[in-house]
């Protein structure tokens, strides 16, 4: 984990139009259960304690769990926001290391599709903090839904979690194709988590590039693997990110 993350200049994005010190990243994947959203929690963490300004945006509107993941509870969350009632610093929670979260709220169907209108206010909402932000991590929801493909496209760069099964795989890759084909993105990194071994990764890895240069003509950037660890699900019962809990385990390495 604290190994993985290099420097990378790219576009930049619809959110960070305004403000280009701020870095955009977009954690996404194409199925639940690769651990996308502890990659975020301590890839937070470890950019914090590297001196970096971190805020987390929890996009998985309406299914959110990166408050509680941490350990954090909101009093209020981005649907009091997208409805108006209030501001972006309202409800800015306080994490590990000096991060910072906004939460997404649970059990909020109606946010599962966020219209143009609400698109907007959270975008300006967004460029007004990002004078005290350097990083912006995006945790989006899984799939290919148009809330997950519109924070995806809106970022620098895009992160793909993937794990070596399968159905990991087919998913991964309908997702980059979705978000080539119509949001004409071409450049995405690649984490392969919960591996057995290097060697699983990178044949994982290659199964998906292959794919992604056959049908999509990308080439995909190997961005690490992150093993399978005995310590990560007793963090997660803990509410704490392993590489604040357990900072010498496999996954926190």
């Amino acid at each position: 984990m604290k190994d993985m993350f290099n420097e990378h200049e790219g576009p930049m994005p619809t959110m960070a139009q305004e403000r280009p010190c701020t870095r955009v990243i977009a954690v996404t994947s194409g199925k639940g259960g690769v651990g996308k959203t502890n990659v975020v929690a301590n890839l937070a963490v470890e950019l914090a304690r590297a001196g970096k300004r971190v805020l987390v945006l929890d996009a998985d509107l309406g299914l959110g769990n990166i408050d509680v993941l941490l350990g954090l509870v909101p009093r209020y969350t981005l649907e009091h926001v997208l409805c108006g009632s209030h501001r972006l610093s309202d409800i800015i929670l306080q994490g590990p290391a000096g991060i910072q979260v906004l939460p997404a709220g649970s059990g909020l169907p109606q946010l599962t599709s966020l219209t143009d209108s609400q698109q907007l206010i959270l975008q300006t909402e967004l460029e007004h903090t990002a004078d005290t932000v350097e990083v912006l991590l995006i945790d989006t929801g899984a799939g290919v839904s148009p809330n997950v493909t519109y924070f995806a496209s809106a970022a620098q760069e895009t992160i793909v979690i993937i794990s070596p099964e399968p159905t990991s795989l087919t998913d991964a890759y309908a997702l980059m194709k979705v978000l080539c084909r119509q949001h004409r993105e071409r450049r995405f990194k690649v984490l392969v988590n919960l591996v057995k071994s290097h060697r699983e990764a990178t044949q994982t890895f290659r199964k998906l590039d292959r794919a992604a240069e056959r049908f999509l003509n990308i080439r995909l950037e190997y961005l690490g693997c992150i093993p399978l660890d005995d310590y990560l699900p007793m963090a997660v019962i803990q509410q704490k990110a392993v590489t604040e809990l357990f900072p010498c385990s496999p996954a926190s390495r």
